[in-house]
């Protein structure tokens, strides 16, 4: 095995010292995502620290680099704007290498005519959107991470912005890609409307979370864009069966808004809906496009919900100025930190989905065990749900749970995060979910994989075993350690 410091030479020999870093702070930064955000606010590291983080310029340097990591079996980390919250940046390897996409950030083109954006891996989604807007036209993926998020990273997770039920998770927005794999070998997937050329192959490299490639550019779909025809609706309902079945009945129509989003009385009280909702549930939606599309869309919303009793409508103006300010940038992120350092108090969600059939035994059955199960209960200061994601077949529902920090903060993971996370899972995959909606995998639902995926573990397994077969991948994302 090589010394770190025959790591970082011979990076710094392949890529020249300017794109190395071996500055220690940034190491520990480097090491962890978002999962570890109550260890980093107080430093604590406790992974191992990568050898080095490197910043390529393009695909031949990542290339170069993965083919040193493979040949000397070094584990790689691939990282961009470094918003995942589910593990899959940490490096649990002695001397990894981080390899950071954030040089690569050029919008390399805007096509109007093929409504199509081609970008490298290190662009910010928000730079991306502005210039979109500026023409006239959007991506439609608008995440929460927006000001943070890039492209790489959001492709790698199979993410999913706030309007998907009308434009889709990131999966339906892919038209080509650019790749590296562990060898060396530079992939491009051609951009084309639609092809019947055997397996869909982006698919392979979309939602692979670092553990099979190196995304290092992406072609996405564009959509016109329509904001001065965005109208609300929004309901105070009396439980979430009710919005539940209202959800479903619009989509099943044939409705696509391009917000639906149903939050429980303690998940909307957080965003201050009790304020004029009550104790009471709070269904949300929103239409975006061509006037006439819009009209027909909220005119079909108001009539489903017409058919349900016990709702309240919701003054739209008060849902419209919170979603203007959902976002989470830097700035938000500076105050969470500080708030968490000042009130030991922090909160982490966990997504999944389910069929229309069993969304709402999902959602009962994990706060049940929670309630009963869960050995510090009496440190929950939240504990409640959202669904936000809607299709023809079923939803998704974001769980989501706050709770004060009793004892060491090193101890937190173990404590609360990790043991909350594992009941929903467990709960969703016993009502037939899936035990991930948008988040990934990343290391901390790794336990659950071949539960997940059953007898389809083969092609996964596959999978790593041809594209990466010195697992130098992202090692412990998505494929368990076995050893």
């Amino acid at each position: 095995m090589l010394t770190r410091e025959a790591i970082a030479e011979q990076l710094e020999a392949i890529l020249g010292p300017e794109r190395v870093i071996t500055d220690k702070e940034v190491l520990k930064e480097s090491s962890i995502d978002r999962y570890r955000k109550v260890q980093s606010v107080f430093g604590i590291y406790e992974l191992p620290i990568p050898a080095a983080v490197v910043k390529p310029a393009d695909a031949a340097q990542v290339a170069a680099i993965l083919r040193f990591a493979d040949k000397n079996n070094l584990n790689c980390v691939p990282r961009t704007g470094g918003s995942a919250t589910e593990g899959g940046l940490e490096t649990i390897v002695e001397n990894s290498i981080v390899i950071d996409g954030t040089a690569m950030n050029r919008i390399v083109k805007i096509d109007p005519v093929s409504m199509m954006a081609t970008a490298q891996c290190g662009v910010n989604l928000e730079v991306l959107e502005n210039r979109l807007r500026e023409q006239g036209l959007t991506m439609g993926h608008s995440p929460q991470s927006k000001p943070l998020a890039m492209m790489g990273g959001l492709v790698a997770t199979r993410s999913i912005g706030q309007f998907s039920t009308l434009y889709g998770g990131i999966e339906d927005m892919v038209i080509g890609l650019e790749a590296v794999f562990p060898n060396g070998e530079i992939t491009r997937i051609k951009n084309v409307p639609r092809r019947a050329c055997g397996p869909d192959i982006r698919h392979i490299i979309i939602g692979n979370e670092g553990a099979l490639c190196y995304i290092t550019e992406v072609t996405v779909k564009l959509y016109r864009f329509y904001p001065e025809n965005n109208r609300f609706l929004a309901y105070a309902l009396p439980d979430m069966k009710t919005g539940l079945d209202i959800l479903r009945n619009v989509i099943t129509t044939g409705y696509r808004p391009s917000i639906a989003r149903l939050y429980d009385a303690e998940d909307g009280a957080q965003h201050g809906f009790n304020q004029f909702a009550g104790d009471n549930c709070v269904l949300i939606f929103m239409a975006e496009g061509p006037e006439r599309i819009v009209t027909a869309t909220i005119e079909g919303i108001t009539e489903i919900a017409g058919t349900c009793k016990g709702w309240t409508a919701i003054d739209p103006r008060a849902i419209e100025n919170w979603f203007t300010n959902l976002n989470w940038g830097p700035e938000k992120v500076a105050q969470e930190r500080e708030f968490l350092k000042k009130n030991l108090n922090t909160g982490f969600t966990t997504e999944v989905s389910g069929n229309w059939d069993c969304i709402l035994a999902i959602y009962e059955n994990a706060l049940a065990r929670i309630k009963k199960d869960f050995p510090h209960i009496d440190d929950l200061t939240m504990l409640g749900g959202h669904s936000s994601h809607s299709y023809q077949t079923g939803t998704n529902m974001y769980f989501v749970y706050d709770y004060n920090i009793k004892g060491d903060p090193a101890e937190e993971l173990e404590k609360y995060h990790v043991p909350l996370n594992a009941m929903i899972v467990e709960e969703t995959l016993k009502a037939g979910g899936s035990m991930v909606h948008h988040h990934g995998i990343g290391k901390y639902r790794t336990p659950w994989t071949k539960e997940e995926h059953g007898s389809a573990y083969y092609l996964l397994d596959s999978l790593k075993k041809v594209l990466d077969p010195n697992g130098i991948m992202n090692k412990g994302t998505i494929y368990p350690v076995e050893e």
